[in-house]
């Protein structure tokens, strides 16, 4: 099983002058160190007008600072929004290719179509298209990467024949990703030839019956792509301390931050006309987080925390449920710098070698 660092950059209030300057720079420390002491992937959001849940609005120029910082971590979008109000897929392609030609052929592109209307509303995004522009445009990209010239007529896109610059240096193209919620889109995920990214708190029991559909979606498989990423990656809040107790006492309240304050993104959904292809999401985050506290999220797993044999514990779940790769969640809520740098490196001494 791999390991990937997973971020939303989280500034909580009280805000104060320069401390997205602090949190930035705690950030690249932090990938770093992980890269250091063995993690395998570094992985942030695209999301924008967050203010607190996520200070990632442009993942692209942090991604350029984290490859002349690291050198074996690979570096995944987590996701770029597709929708063509936030990024034109030329401009995803073109800067994803830059990204893995100053990375070495270190870059992911994971691809997603946003589920907040505080984001989508800002972006004059149409909630009922961003299905049909995502999955247009995935089917573009890595086109533009291995054709020259590159056209395209769609029913959102029509592009005359244009070389697309540059190429990446991964051949045929780099390894890519879609976000996954509902478990329908599991399995259109492995149709695709796609890896996941599951973003949700269900815990590893949730995870087994999902990355089944995931699995047999791989069996009739016709790639967007050159080939087939059979990879699912699965997100849990983390925090791995030398005391089991204080472990979690100190964590426990910034997981659970974390939880309530995605549930409140949601909030503006309420009173509007949600579609068919948000009713799974939108449900599914209430389900999940709403009146759960963090011994809730403990008992299912969707938190690990505690010392470095509780952890492993919680993780071995997943790796039983057959996830490939545990996406990471350390810098929560106003969780210390220091405690983050603490637990990243008993993540190196402890986990990571027993799952290797």
């Amino acid at each position: 099983m791999k390991f990937g660092m997973m971020y939303e950059i989280q500034i909580p209030e009280p805000h104060y002058p320069g401390i997205e300057y602090e949190r930035y720079h705690q950030v690249l420390a932090q990938a770093e160190l992980a890269d250091e002491v063995g993690f395998d992937y570094f992985w942030t959001v695209e999301h924008h007008f967050l203010r607190e849940f996520s200070h990632c609005s442009a993942p692209e120029v942090l991604y350029g600072a984290i490859s002349q910082r690291t050198k074996r971590m690979r570096i995944g979008h987590a996701v770029a929004l597709l929708p063509g109000r936030y990024n034109h897929p030329v401009r995803v392609a073109e800067r994803a290719a830059v990204l893995d030609i100053v990375s070495d052929g270190r870059m992911d592109l994971g691809t997603g179509r946003s589920t907040t209307l505080i984001e989508m509303d800002g972006f004059e995004v149409d909630p009922e298209d961003t299905r049909g522009q995502w999955r247009e445009a995935i089917g573009m990209i890595p086109r533009m990467w291995t054709e020259d010239p590159f056209s395209h007529e769609g029913q959102y896109y029509s592009i005359p024949p244009r070389s697309v610059i540059p190429k990446p240096v991964q051949k045929p193209h780099p390894p890519m990703w879609v976000a996954c919620s509902q478990p329908d889109s599991f399995r259109s995920a492995g149709e695709m030839g796609l890896g996941v990214l599951c973003f949700n708190l269900g815990g590893y029991e949730q995870m087994e019956e999902r990355v089944g559909m995931y699995r047999q979606g791989l069996k009739n498989a016709n790639p967007v792509g050159a080939f087939i990423n059979p990879q699912v990656a699965a997100l849990c809040v983390t925090h791995c301390g030398e005391d089991n107790e204080e472990a979690r006492r100190v964590a426990g309240p910034e997981g659970a931050w974390f939880v309530h304050k995605a549930l409140e993104l949601y909030g503006p959904w309420q009173g509007r006309n949600v579609p068919d292809s948000y009713k799974f999401a939108v449900d599914a985050v209430h389900d999940e987080r709403a009146q759960k506290t963090a011994q809730d999220h403990l008992d299912s797993g969707a938190f690990a925390m505690g010392d470095p044999d509780t952890v492993i514990k919680v993780l071995k779940g997943y790796e039983a449920a057959g996830v490939d790769q545990i996406l990471c969640f350390m810098q929560m809520g106003n969780l210390p710098h220091s405690r983050v740098m603490d637990s990243i490196k008993l993540y190196g001494k402890y986990i990571i070698p027993y799952f290797k």
